[in-house]
C-alpha cells in the first residue's frame, strides 16, 4: 500500500510542476509575395469551370427530345442527384447533359449511379473544339 501511495505522490508532483512551468511559443510573420496576374487567372479559370467550358470533358446524357420532356428530365435528375446538369440544343431536339467529368472512369463511375433512375444514360464521345 506505501507503494502505491509513493507512485502516485510521485505522479502528482511530476503533473503540478509541468503544469506551473510557463510555456511560450514562437512568433513570425510570413509575407506572400504573388504575380498579379495569377489572381485574374483564377478568376478566369472559375468562370470556365461554371460554365462547363475546360477541355475535352466527359458528359452523361439523360435525354435526347423536346423541350418540356428535358425540362422534366433535368427537374427531376436535380432532386436526384448532385453533379451540374444542363440542356443543349441541337436542331430540332434538346439534350439533357449532366456532370462535367476530367476522365472516362470519372464518368463511368457517375454512370452506374446515375443508370439506376435513368437507364437510358450514355456517355456521348466528347467534341474536339
Amino acid at each position: 500500500m506505501r507503494k502505491t501511495n509513493s507512485a502516485f505522490l510521485l505522479i502528482i508532483a511530476v503533473f503540478l510542476f509541468f503544469s506551473n512551468t510557463e510555456m511560450n511559443a514562437q512568433q513570425g510573420n510570413v509575407q506572400i509575395q504573388q504575380n498579379k496576374k495569377i489572381e485574374k487567372l483564377m478568376e478566369v479559370k472559375s468562370e470556365l469551370n461554371k460554365n462547363n467550358k475546360i477541355g475535352d470533358r466527359f458528359v452523361i446524357q439523360l435525354f435526347y427530345g423536346d423541350n418540356g420532356e428535358a425540362s422534366e428530365v433535368i427537374q427531376k435528375y436535380k432532386t436526384l442527384y448532385p453533379y451540374p446538369s444542363q440542356i443543349t440544343y441541337e436542331a430540332p431536339n434538346y439534350k439533357v447533359w449532366v456532370g462535367n467529368f476530367r476522365s472516362r472512369l470519372e464518368a463511368d463511375r457517375a454512370l452506374l449511379k446515375v443508370k439506376e433512375n435513368f437507364p437510358s444514360a450514355f456517355i456521348p464521345k466528347p467534341q474536339r473544339k
